[in-house]
């Protein structure tokens, strides 16, 4: 594992603390967990694309033109 070293505003860092303190975390533990969810959300990002690319070739039909797709 490493180590790394964060800057932040004293205030936010001891209400941080203290959100950590109530979900029974430590705040180096919640800052892992946010870590991995912001990691994670960066592969779908690429997945997406990924699969948009490989689809590329699809045609689904006609297209609708702004008014048809905006009736109700």
């Amino acid at each position: 594992m490493k180590n790394i070293t964060l800057s932040a505003d004293e205030d936010l860092i001891e209400r941080a603390r203290a959100v950590a303190r109530a979900r029974r975390k430590t705040l180096n533990g919640a800052f892992r967990e946010w870590l991995e969810q912001f990691t994670a959300e960066s592969g779908s990002d690429k997945e997406y694309n990924s699969l948009m690319q490989r689809l590329r070739h699809v045609r689904a039909g006609r297209r609708f033109t702004r008014d048809e797709m905006n009736e109700r």
